[in-house]
């Protein structure tokens, strides 16, 4: 039996990290505009956000089920220490930004290379921790890979969506064949058949957002509220979850408003996706890779129309292909009979 006051005191130190973090660093983030920082160079806040979900339920685990023998203590710790790193990057980013290195002939970041350095080490440490934490510890923790065809099923059906969104705005720009020749260029190929290889060396900030979000705050959401209401009110906690990004980083702050709404629409119809494929393979990997995904190919849209009218479809088409999913009978429960 579920013990509330357990639950309460869990779902409050999640809360802390979660939002109290990137929230401090919002302000940091803000102080970074006011110095004319380029966006590059504020780049490690985006990086270490992520991290703290996960790290919000790892600190909840730690404290109030300390006694468990079957938490994965090396993994979590490993992953938090990960996480505190990122997060001084990000600060260090705003308090010595004229700290620079030469990079394949250009000065760039000395702290947003340090934090890419950081991100990859760090995820691979985080993967050699999980490894040996043993099957049962990972099974315990929803951190084992589970219905193999179900998963590569879910994963299948995001890459069709994917590039089918792609090639309806290519349609909609009046660049009906561009998908086609794009995917025929031969960086495209190499960027698709090295994805899997950079996924295991930087999987850390994706299963940050996902272990916090799908794996631990959503099951609660859906209990409280229903499984579909429950999805919709987490793609726009996840949505509002990024506000201060959207101020101070994504856009400036006279267009942040609109880009946080935009993005809480993106959250809403993506994490109904997420939150299907999680529920019909109870795989946390699966919202993992799909993040990693719906992140790193986003060159597939590099030539689409930037003018609002074309920015108006993204939201729309999301609407349609992804929120469609909130039908499935992954969604049917209690919300059926209120």
């Amino acid at each position: 039996m579920t013990n509330p006051s357990k639950t309460k005191k869990q779902l409050l130190i999640f809360l802390l990290p979660a939002y109290g973090i990137p929230y401090v660093m919002g302000l940091l983030l803000w102080y970074g505009s006011t110095i004319s920082m380029m966006p590059e160079e504020m780049t490690p806040f985006p990086m270490a956000q992520m991290f703290c979900p996960a790290a919000g339920v790892m600190l909840a685990y730690l404290v109030t089920q300390w006694k468990d023998s079957l938490v994965p203590r090396w993994f979590y710790f490993s992953f938090l220490c990960l996480t505190a790193l990122m997060i001084l990057c990000a600060v260090l980013s705003v308090v010595a930004p004229e700290q620079t290195v030469m990079f394949h002939g250009r000065a760039v970041s000395m702290w947003l290379l340090f934090t890419e350095y950081v991100s990859i080490g760090g995820s691979l440490l985080c993967l050699t921790t999980l490894l040996l934490a043993g099957k049962q510890r990972r099974d315990a923790y929803g951190l084992s890979w589970k219905q193999s065809k179900s998963s590569v099923f879910c994963l299948l059906v995001f890459l069709i969506l994917y590039f089918g969104r792609a090639a309806l705005l290519y349609l909609l720009d009046g660049q009906p064949g561009f998908i086609l020749e794009m995917l025929q260029d031969p960086a495209a190929t190499i960027a698709l058949l090295i994805a899997p290889f950079r996924l295991l060396c930087t999987f850390a900030p994706f299963l940050g957002e996902e272990y916090g979000w799908r794996y631990y705050l959503q099951p609660i959401l859906q209990k409280r509220f229903g499984p579909r209401r429950g999805v919709l009110l987490l793609g726009a906690a996840w949505g509002i979850w990024h506000i201060f990004l959207d101020f101070f980083y994504y856009t400036t702050p006279d267009a942040g408003l609109s880009s946080n709404v935009l993005r809480i629409i993106s959250c809403v119809t993506l994490g109904i996706f997420f939150a299907w494929a999680y529920n019909k393979t109870n795989n946390i990997w699966v919202p993992v890779i799909l993040h990693y995904l719906n992140n790193n190919l986003s060159f597939v849209y590099a030539n689409t129309s930037t003018t609002m009218p074309h920015i108006l479809w993204m939201p729309l088409l999301n609407s349609i292909l992804f929120g469609l999913f909130l039908l499935s009978k992954e969604f049917r429960g209690i919300d059926d009979d209120q």
